[in-house]
Protein backbone atom coordinates (compact mmCIF):
# COMPACT_ATOMS: atom_id res chain seq x y z
CA UNK A 1 0.00 0.00 0.00
CA UNK A 2 3.16 2.22 1.11
CA UNK A 3 4.48 1.84 -2.67
CA UNK A 4 1.24 2.42 -3.98
CA UNK A 5 0.67 5.81 -2.89
CA UNK A 6 4.87 6.47 -3.39
CA UNK A 7 4.17 5.80 -7.14
CA UNK A 8 1.15 7.82 -7.34
CA UNK A 9 2.30 10.76 -5.76
CA UNK A 10 5.43 10.73 -7.88
CA UNK A 11 3.24 10.36 -10.86
CA UNK A 12 0.46 13.41 -9.31
CA UNK A 13 4.13 15.50 -9.17
CA UNK A 14 5.17 14.83 -12.74
CA UNK A 15 1.63 15.95 -14.00
CA UNK A 16 1.54 19.28 -12.00
CA UNK A 17 5.08 19.87 -13.45
CA UNK A 18 3.88 18.91 -17.10
CA UNK A 19 0.57 21.07 -16.47
CA UNK A 20 2.68 23.71 -14.94
CA UNK A 21 5.32 23.96 -17.58
CA UNK A 22 2.94 24.02 -20.54
CA UNK A 23 1.36 26.91 -18.47
CA UNK A 24 4.75 28.50 -18.50
CA UNK A 25 5.19 28.19 -22.34
CA UNK A 26 1.76 29.11 -23.24
CA UNK A 27 2.64 32.58 -21.13
CA UNK A 28 5.93 33.00 -22.31
CA UNK A 29 4.41 32.64 -26.20
CA UNK A 30 1.96 35.22 -24.72
CA UNK A 31 4.42 37.93 -24.14
CA UNK A 32 7.07 37.39 -26.86
CA UNK A 33 3.85 37.87 -29.32
CA UNK A 34 2.40 40.72 -27.48
CA UNK A 35 5.76 42.24 -27.73
CA UNK A 36 6.21 41.49 -31.43
CA UNK A 37 2.69 42.86 -32.03
CA UNK A 38 4.00 46.06 -30.97
CA UNK A 39 7.06 46.24 -32.73
CA UNK A 40 6.52 44.50 -35.71
CA UNK A 41 5.38 46.53 -39.00
CA UNK A 42 1.42 46.91 -39.24
CA UNK A 43 1.89 45.34 -43.01
CA UNK A 44 3.01 45.77 -46.67
CA UNK A 45 1.96 46.28 -50.37
CA UNK A 46 2.73 43.62 -52.67
CA UNK A 47 2.20 43.57 -55.96
CA UNK A 48 2.81 40.93 -58.75
CA UNK A 49 3.22 41.56 -62.76
CA UNK A 50 0.06 39.54 -64.07
CA UNK A 51 2.02 39.69 -67.34
CA UNK A 52 5.25 38.51 -66.37
CA UNK A 53 3.40 35.67 -64.80
CA UNK A 54 1.67 34.89 -68.18
CA UNK A 55 4.76 35.30 -70.26
CA UNK A 56 6.86 33.17 -67.63
CA UNK A 57 3.98 30.29 -67.95
CA UNK A 58 4.25 30.91 -71.80
CA UNK A 59 7.97 30.20 -72.06
CA UNK A 60 7.90 27.38 -69.83
CA UNK A 61 5.19 25.47 -71.99
CA UNK A 62 7.57 26.32 -75.44
CA UNK A 63 10.34 25.04 -73.55
CA UNK A 64 8.77 21.92 -72.46
CA UNK A 65 6.66 21.22 -76.02
CA UNK A 66 8.66 22.50 -79.11
CA UNK A 67 11.85 21.16 -80.21
CA UNK A 68 15.30 22.81 -80.49
CA UNK A 69 14.37 24.02 -84.35
CA UNK A 70 10.73 24.74 -83.36
CA UNK A 71 12.05 27.16 -80.83
CA UNK A 72 14.72 28.91 -83.11
CA UNK A 73 12.25 29.51 -85.64
CA UNK A 74 9.41 30.71 -83.03
CA UNK A 75 11.98 33.75 -81.06
CA UNK A 76 12.98 34.80 -84.69
CA UNK A 77 9.29 35.51 -85.11
CA UNK A 78 9.61 37.71 -82.38
CA UNK A 79 12.58 39.26 -82.80
CA UNK A 80 11.47 40.19 -86.15
CA UNK A 81 7.99 40.89 -84.83
CA UNK A 82 9.57 43.49 -81.70
CA UNK A 83 11.70 44.71 -84.38
CA UNK A 84 8.64 45.83 -86.50
CA UNK A 85 6.94 47.22 -83.49
CA UNK A 86 9.72 49.41 -82.51
CA UNK A 87 10.54 50.90 -86.26
CA UNK A 88 6.52 51.56 -86.50
CA UNK A 89 6.72 53.68 -83.15
CA UNK A 90 9.99 55.00 -84.42
CA UNK A 91 7.84 56.12 -87.50
CA UNK A 92 5.14 57.70 -85.74
CA UNK A 93 7.60 59.93 -83.36
CA UNK A 94 6.15 59.44 -80.02
CA UNK A 95 7.14 56.42 -78.73
CA UNK A 96 7.37 57.40 -75.44
CA UNK A 97 4.02 59.11 -75.04
CA UNK A 98 2.29 55.74 -76.10
CA UNK A 99 4.50 53.85 -73.51
CA UNK A 100 3.37 56.77 -70.79
CA UNK A 101 0.14 56.61 -72.21
CA UNK A 102 -0.29 52.26 -71.86
CA UNK A 103 -3.04 51.55 -69.40
CA UNK A 104 -2.96 49.85 -66.35
CA UNK A 105 -5.40 47.43 -64.49
CA UNK A 106 -5.06 46.77 -60.79
CA UNK A 107 -6.80 44.04 -59.44
CA UNK A 108 -7.66 43.47 -56.08
CA UNK A 109 -9.11 40.26 -54.17
CA UNK A 110 -12.00 39.94 -51.51
CA UNK A 111 -13.02 36.65 -50.26
CA UNK A 112 -15.69 37.25 -47.63
CA UNK A 113 -17.11 35.37 -44.87
CA UNK A 114 -19.74 36.14 -42.37
CA UNK A 115 -18.21 38.70 -40.70
CA UNK A 116 -16.84 40.32 -43.75
CA UNK A 117 -13.14 39.99 -41.83
CA UNK A 118 -11.10 41.28 -45.66
CA UNK A 119 -12.22 44.48 -45.49
CA UNK A 120 -9.19 45.72 -43.96
CA UNK A 121 -6.83 44.27 -46.35
CA UNK A 122 -8.95 45.63 -49.51
CA UNK A 123 -9.16 49.19 -47.69
CA UNK A 124 -5.54 49.61 -47.64
CA UNK A 125 -5.11 47.95 -51.05
CA UNK A 126 -7.97 50.72 -51.98
CA UNK A 127 -5.81 53.44 -50.26
CA UNK A 128 -2.30 52.44 -52.15
CA UNK A 129 -4.03 51.82 -55.48
CA UNK A 130 -6.11 55.52 -55.57
CA UNK A 131 -2.34 57.21 -54.70
CA UNK A 132 -1.20 56.21 -58.54
CA UNK A 133 -4.22 55.13 -60.58
CA UNK A 134 -5.72 58.05 -62.78
CA UNK A 135 -8.80 58.13 -65.09
CA UNK A 136 -7.71 56.08 -68.18
CA UNK A 137 -6.68 53.64 -66.03
CA UNK A 138 -8.51 50.28 -64.35
CA UNK A 139 -9.72 48.62 -61.39
CA UNK A 140 -10.86 45.20 -61.14
CA UNK A 141 -12.11 43.51 -58.13
CA UNK A 142 -12.56 39.52 -57.86
CA UNK A 143 -15.05 39.19 -55.46
CA UNK A 144 -16.52 36.04 -53.57
CA UNK A 145 -19.19 36.01 -50.75
CA UNK A 146 -22.25 34.23 -49.80
CA UNK A 147 -22.82 37.94 -47.58
CA UNK A 148 -22.96 38.19 -43.82
CA UNK A 149 -23.12 41.17 -41.33
CA UNK A 150 -25.16 44.25 -42.34
CA UNK A 151 -22.62 46.79 -40.87
CA UNK A 152 -19.70 45.13 -41.95
CA UNK A 153 -20.69 44.37 -45.68
CA UNK A 154 -21.94 48.15 -45.73
CA UNK A 155 -18.21 49.11 -44.72
CA UNK A 156 -16.54 46.95 -47.55
CA UNK A 157 -19.30 48.46 -50.06
CA UNK A 158 -18.06 52.06 -48.49
CA UNK A 159 -14.73 50.99 -49.48
CA UNK A 160 -15.53 50.31 -52.85
CA UNK A 161 -17.61 53.72 -53.17
CA UNK A 162 -13.98 55.36 -52.71
CA UNK A 163 -12.81 54.02 -56.16
CA UNK A 164 -16.30 55.31 -57.51
CA UNK A 165 -15.82 58.56 -56.30
CA UNK A 166 -12.61 59.14 -57.71
CA UNK A 167 -14.08 58.43 -61.21
CA UNK A 168 -11.86 55.16 -62.02
CA UNK A 169 -13.53 52.59 -64.41
CA UNK A 170 -14.71 49.44 -62.05
CA UNK A 171 -15.06 46.17 -63.01
CA UNK A 172 -16.02 43.25 -60.90
CA UNK A 173 -15.73 40.00 -61.73
CA UNK A 174 -17.46 37.18 -59.49
CA UNK A 175 -16.23 33.52 -60.13
CA UNK A 176 -17.98 32.07 -57.75
CA UNK A 177 -20.69 33.53 -55.56
CA UNK A 178 -21.75 37.06 -54.59
CA UNK A 179 -24.93 36.92 -52.63
CA UNK A 180 -26.67 39.04 -49.77
CA UNK A 181 -23.85 41.41 -48.76
CA UNK A 182 -21.73 39.74 -51.35
CA UNK A 183 -24.17 41.11 -54.14
CA UNK A 184 -23.96 44.89 -52.42
CA UNK A 185 -20.99 45.38 -52.88
CA UNK A 186 -20.61 44.37 -56.92
CA UNK A 187 -23.68 46.01 -57.80
CA UNK A 188 -21.18 49.33 -57.61
CA UNK A 189 -19.13 48.11 -60.14
CA UNK A 190 -19.28 49.87 -63.98
CA UNK A 191 -19.20 46.57 -64.82
CA UNK A 192 -20.37 43.47 -63.37
CA UNK A 193 -19.17 40.35 -64.79
CA UNK A 194 -19.67 36.10 -63.22
CA UNK A 195 -19.26 33.44 -64.28
CA UNK A 196 -22.16 30.76 -66.61
CA UNK A 197 -22.73 29.42 -62.72
CA UNK A 198 -21.66 31.49 -60.27
CA UNK A 199 -24.27 32.20 -57.74
CA UNK A 200 -25.47 35.92 -57.74
CA UNK A 201 -28.44 37.36 -56.17
CA UNK A 202 -29.68 36.79 -52.66
CA UNK A 203 -31.04 40.73 -52.16
CA UNK A 204 -32.56 39.69 -48.79
CA UNK A 205 -32.27 40.06 -44.68
CA UNK A 206 -32.44 36.90 -42.71
CA UNK A 207 -31.97 36.90 -38.76
CA UNK A 208 -32.15 33.83 -36.82
CA UNK A 209 -31.81 32.36 -33.32
CA UNK A 210 -33.00 29.83 -30.65
CA UNK A 211 -34.94 30.09 -27.67
CA UNK A 212 -34.65 28.28 -24.22
CA UNK A 213 -37.12 30.63 -22.12
CA UNK A 214 -39.33 27.21 -21.85
CA UNK A 215 -36.55 25.23 -20.91
CA UNK A 216 -35.48 27.29 -18.03
CA UNK A 217 -38.99 27.66 -16.74
CA UNK A 218 -39.31 23.76 -16.57
CA UNK A 219 -36.25 23.86 -14.61
CA UNK A 220 -37.52 26.60 -12.43
CA UNK A 221 -34.59 28.48 -13.73
CA UNK A 222 -35.19 32.93 -13.94
CA UNK A 223 -33.89 34.83 -16.57
CA UNK A 224 -34.42 38.29 -16.33
CA UNK A 225 -33.60 41.13 -19.00
CA UNK A 226 -33.32 44.84 -17.57
CA UNK A 227 -33.78 47.56 -20.33
CA UNK A 228 -34.44 51.40 -20.00
CA UNK A 229 -35.89 52.04 -23.70
CA UNK A 230 -39.08 50.03 -24.88
CA UNK A 231 -37.11 48.81 -28.16
CA UNK A 232 -33.79 48.33 -26.05
CA UNK A 233 -34.37 44.42 -26.35
CA UNK A 234 -37.03 42.91 -28.90
CA UNK A 235 -36.07 39.56 -29.28
CA UNK A 236 -34.00 37.33 -26.57
CA UNK A 237 -32.34 33.94 -26.60
CA UNK A 238 -33.16 33.42 -22.89
CA UNK A 239 -35.83 35.34 -21.70
CA UNK A 240 -39.52 35.23 -22.73
CA UNK A 241 -40.60 36.60 -26.16
CA UNK A 242 -43.62 38.67 -26.35
CA UNK A 243 -45.66 39.38 -29.84
CA UNK A 244 -44.82 43.00 -30.00
CA UNK A 245 -40.95 42.62 -29.49
CA UNK A 246 -41.38 40.03 -32.20
CA UNK A 247 -43.11 42.54 -34.46
CA UNK A 248 -40.83 45.61 -33.68
CA UNK A 249 -37.98 43.18 -34.87
CA UNK A 250 -39.52 42.03 -38.15
CA UNK A 251 -40.11 45.69 -38.75
CA UNK A 252 -36.25 46.43 -38.62
CA UNK A 253 -35.52 43.58 -40.99
CA UNK A 254 -38.38 45.24 -43.12
CA UNK A 255 -36.55 48.63 -42.83
CA UNK A 256 -33.57 47.03 -43.73
CA UNK A 257 -34.61 44.87 -46.54
CA UNK A 258 -35.86 48.50 -48.10
CA UNK A 259 -32.33 49.98 -47.47
CA UNK A 260 -30.66 47.00 -49.20
CA UNK A 261 -33.18 47.38 -52.29
CA UNK A 262 -32.67 51.10 -52.66
CA UNK A 263 -28.94 50.38 -52.30
CA UNK A 264 -28.83 48.10 -55.78
CA UNK A 265 -31.53 50.31 -57.27
CA UNK A 266 -29.11 53.53 -56.82
CA UNK A 267 -26.06 51.62 -58.64
CA UNK A 268 -27.90 49.25 -60.97
CA UNK A 269 -30.85 51.26 -61.90
CA UNK A 270 -31.43 49.26 -65.07
CA UNK A 271 -32.68 46.34 -62.85
CA UNK A 272 -36.19 45.45 -62.04
CA UNK A 273 -36.13 45.33 -58.00
CA UNK A 274 -38.98 44.32 -56.84
CA UNK A 275 -38.80 41.34 -58.94
CA UNK A 276 -35.51 40.31 -57.85
CA UNK A 277 -35.17 41.57 -54.16
CA UNK A 278 -37.04 38.45 -53.28
CA UNK A 279 -34.09 36.52 -51.11
CA UNK A 280 -33.99 34.32 -54.31
CA UNK A 281 -30.34 33.13 -55.69
CA UNK A 282 -30.02 33.42 -59.54
CA UNK A 283 -27.14 31.16 -61.85
CA UNK A 284 -24.98 33.86 -63.71
CA UNK A 285 -26.95 32.89 -67.20
CA UNK A 286 -30.15 34.03 -65.01
CA UNK A 287 -28.78 36.67 -63.37
CA UNK A 288 -27.83 38.29 -66.93
CA UNK A 289 -31.24 37.75 -68.16
CA UNK A 290 -32.43 39.61 -65.02
CA UNK A 291 -29.90 42.54 -65.55
CA UNK A 292 -27.95 42.05 -62.44
CA UNK A 293 -24.75 41.01 -63.79
CA UNK A 294 -23.61 42.74 -67.27
CA UNK A 295 -21.58 40.14 -68.98
CA UNK A 296 -20.65 36.04 -68.74
CA UNK A 297 -17.16 35.69 -67.79
CA UNK A 298 -14.40 34.49 -65.79
CA UNK A 299 -11.99 36.61 -63.66
CA UNK A 300 -9.27 34.90 -65.73
CA UNK A 301 -10.44 35.37 -69.22
CA UNK A 302 -10.94 38.78 -68.47
CA UNK A 303 -7.66 39.68 -67.71
CA UNK A 304 -5.75 37.70 -70.37
CA UNK A 305 -7.49 39.01 -73.28
CA UNK A 306 -6.97 42.13 -71.41
CA UNK A 307 -3.00 41.38 -71.17
CA UNK A 308 -2.62 42.53 -74.88
CA UNK A 309 -3.86 46.05 -74.25
CA UNK A 310 -2.67 46.85 -70.65
CA UNK A 311 0.04 46.19 -67.88
CA UNK A 312 -1.80 44.14 -64.88
CA UNK A 313 -0.70 44.17 -61.57
CA UNK A 314 -2.35 42.24 -58.74
CA UNK A 315 -2.02 44.17 -55.27
CA UNK A 316 -1.95 42.31 -52.37
CA UNK A 317 -2.23 43.61 -48.56
CA UNK A 318 0.05 41.23 -46.28
CA UNK A 319 -0.90 42.12 -42.98
CA UNK A 320 2.41 41.30 -40.11
CA UNK A 321 0.67 38.76 -37.95
CA UNK A 322 1.87 37.78 -34.38
CA UNK A 323 2.30 34.02 -33.36
CA UNK A 324 -0.56 34.40 -30.82
CA UNK A 325 -3.02 35.43 -34.06
CA UNK A 326 -1.54 33.04 -36.41
CA UNK A 327 -2.28 30.26 -33.96
CA UNK A 328 -6.27 31.77 -33.85
CA UNK A 329 -6.35 32.20 -36.84
CA UNK A 330 -5.26 28.45 -38.05
CA UNK A 331 -8.27 27.19 -35.73
CA UNK A 332 -10.88 29.80 -37.04
CA UNK A 333 -10.06 28.28 -40.89
CA UNK A 334 -10.14 24.90 -39.48
CA UNK A 335 -13.54 25.46 -38.14
CA UNK A 336 -14.44 26.58 -41.34
CA UNK A 337 -13.44 23.84 -43.38
CA UNK A 338 -14.87 21.50 -41.08
CA UNK A 339 -18.20 23.62 -41.26
CA UNK A 340 -18.11 24.50 -45.15
CA UNK A 341 -17.43 20.67 -45.72
CA UNK A 342 -20.47 19.63 -43.65
CA UNK A 343 -22.73 22.26 -45.16
CA UNK A 344 -22.00 21.12 -48.66
CA UNK A 345 -22.48 17.49 -47.70
CA UNK A 346 -25.78 18.61 -46.94
CA UNK A 347 -26.44 20.89 -49.87
CA UNK A 348 -25.56 17.96 -52.00
CA UNK A 349 -27.85 15.49 -50.42
CA UNK A 350 -30.69 18.17 -50.92
CA UNK A 351 -29.86 18.77 -54.64
CA UNK A 352 -29.77 14.71 -55.07
CA UNK A 353 -32.96 14.26 -53.27
CA UNK A 354 -35.19 16.50 -54.74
Amino acid sequence: MVEFFTDYGLFLAKSVTVVFAIIALVAGIAVVSSRSRKDAKHGDIEVIHFNDELLDMKEALEDAILDKEELKALHKAEKKKEKEEKKARKKNKQPEEEEAHRKRIFVLDFDGDVKASEVEPLRQEISAVLLLAEAEDEIVIRLESPGGMVHEYGLASSQIERIKRKQIPLTICVDRVAASGGYMMACLADKLLAAPFAIVGSIGVIAQLPNFHRLLKKNDIDYEVLTAGEYKRTLTVFGENTEKGREKFVQELEETHDLFKGFVQEYRPQVDINSVATGEIWFGKQALENKLIDELSTSDQYLMDAADQADIFIVRYEEKKSLQDKISDLAVDSGDRVLTRWWGRLTQARTWTR
